[in-house]
Order: C-alpha cells, then sequence, then structure tokens
C-alpha cells in the first residue's frame, strides 16, 4: 500500500495505516457470502508521526466525535463488490475527513461601514418612523 496524501503539508505513511477485510453485509446472493469486499482502515492520529501537535490538538478537537476510546479513526467502505475499489474508496475518504477537519477558516477583518451606509440607515429609519406615525388615529 502507498503513502496517502491528505494535503501537499501532509502525508500520512502507509505504515500508520491498518487495514482489515471482512464480508459486507446486505444483498448481493452467493458473493457476500464469500468474498470479503468490507474494507475497514484504521488511523491513529494520538500516535502519528507526521503530525505537529497543533495540527494534532485541531483533529483531535474537530474528530472527538468519530474517535474510539482508544482514539483509533476508522474509516470503512461497502460502496462496491470489488475490494480493490473499497480500499481506493476508504482511502479517499479519509484523505477528505482529514482535509476537512484541518481547514482553518481565514480570520474575519473588523470592517466599519461606510458613511453613506450610515446615511442611508438612518434615512430608512426616519422614513418607516414617518410611515407608522401617518398609521395613527388622531380623535
Amino acid at each position: 500500500m502507498a503513502d496517502l496524501v491528505v494535503t501537499p503539508r501532509l502525508t500520512i505513511p502507509a505504515g500508520e495505516l491498518e487495514i482489515a477485510f471482512a464480508r459486507s453485509g446486505g444483498p448481493g446472493g452467493q458473493n457476500v457470502n464469500k468474498v470479503s469486499s468490507k474494507v475497514d482502515l484504521r488511523w491513529s492520529p494520538l500516535t502519528s508521526e507526521v503530525l505537529a501537535e497543533e495540527d494534532r490538538a485541531l483533529l483531535l478537537e474537530k474528530l472527538k466525535n468519530r474517535l474510539t476510546t482508544e482514539g483509533v479513526l476508522i474509516v470503512t467502505s461497502t460502496k462496491t463488490r470489488d475490494q480493490i475499489k473499497n480500499r481506493e474508496d476508504a482511502r479517499a475518504k479519509l484523505a477528505l475527513i482529514l482535509k476537512a477537519a484541518l481547514d482553518r477558516p481565514k480570520p474575519r477583518k473588523a470592517t466599519k461601514p461606510s458613511k453613506g451606509a450610515k446615511r442611508r440607515r438612518i434615512a430608512d429609519k426616519r422614513h418607516n418612523a414617518e410611515k407608522k406615525t401617518n398609521r395613527k388615529v388622531e380623535l
């Protein structure tokens, strides 16, 4: 198995990935009872040597609901009846999960409204206030 390239900055060595095969459930006739096409791909961010500490902390925080009690991330694929295609699908799923978890949102820059925007807002407020005072019935 080859190394898994997640981002240009992060490549997981093949030695850190554990792969297991099992029989898929569901319909499929005799094939489902004979062939182990289900793929379980396991990777531990806790013990990974390629992660920087800040990336590890970010991953553990964002993926805390997906990790086992031992801190292992398990990705399963039963998409096809072919073990090799399921293996590639599981690797792609893992890469996608890690890419999404390592994505840091761009910090927001505080901006001020323009003078024209302030003027328009006040004018709209004044217009609405006049509209409501004109609705009042005088006795």
